[in-house]
């Protein structure tokens, strides 16, 4: 097992309905050969890819998000996180996340069903809510941001229910209720960062700081990004 694994900056969608009565989240679960935390209940969400630099159309983060997550972070990499977490979230569910606009420049063929229905992808709404690192030792390391959407937020052409698009990379797709998703089989980290969030739930989600849980050269360490 390679110890150096590459750690990949990566980006999640902690995506919530009806969170004022009765909330639900949006989880899947990994196939039983993946690589990476396989038969593991998790939010959507994977890798930036080279593409997610490049895009010419969107709607940025707002500024208190973009601040956080500009935390050892530069301005390029925060624009594609924001974007590979809608992407993927597309990708895995086949939930779009988008605001209404023309697109202008060239629209990648991942983003034409977002352009079809003459929208643009829509970073605006999210809240940065946890940063962490996978710990040395795992066959694949990632850089991971989770960010909060609430799904009431969505324009009336995101189909919550739709799964019939979505890729095969997760299975069983549904919304499970918070009171619930401790039943499911979750990665740890997954587990530390949605009782992250139901803290913040209680608070209607006003954020007072992101948790960063570290693992490198076989420490740990737990920081606050205010």
């Amino acid at each position: 097992m390679n110890k150096n694994s590459e750690i990949k900056d990566a980006a999640s969608v902690i995506l919530i309905r009806n969170s004022k009565s009765n909330p639900s989240v949006l989880m899947g679960q990994r196939g039983k050969n993946a690589s990476f935390m396989p038969n593991k209940f998790v939010f959507p969400g994977g890798a930036v890819e080279k593409n997610d630099f490049q895009l010419n159309s969107f709607k940025q983060l707002n500024l208190k998000c973009s601040a956080r997550m500009a935390y050892q972070c530069t301005e390029d990499l925060v624009f594609a996180l924001s974007v590979a977490a809608i992407r993927e979230l597309f990708e895995e569910t086949g939930i779009i996340v988008g605001h209404k606009k023309e697109w202008t420049g060239v629209i990648p063929p991942e983003w034409k069903p977002f352009a079809n229905l003459g929208l643009v992808p829509d970073a605006s709404n999210f809240k940065f809510v946890f940063r962490a690192i996978t710990p040395p030792g795992r066959p694949r390391r990632f850089d991971a941001r989770f960010l909060y959407l609430d799904a009431d937020t969505l324009s009336e052409e995101a189909n919550l229910d739709d799964f019939s698009s979505a890729s095969d990379e997760l299975t069983h797709l549904q919304w499970i209720p918070i009171k619930e998703v401790r039943k499911f089989d979750l990665p740890f980290i997954t587990e530390v960062v949605f009782a992250e969030v139901i803290s913040n739930l209680s608070k209607d989600m006003d954020i007072e700081r992101v948790p960063f849980f570290q693992n490198c050269d076989g420490m740990s360490e737990f920081s606050y990004i205010s």
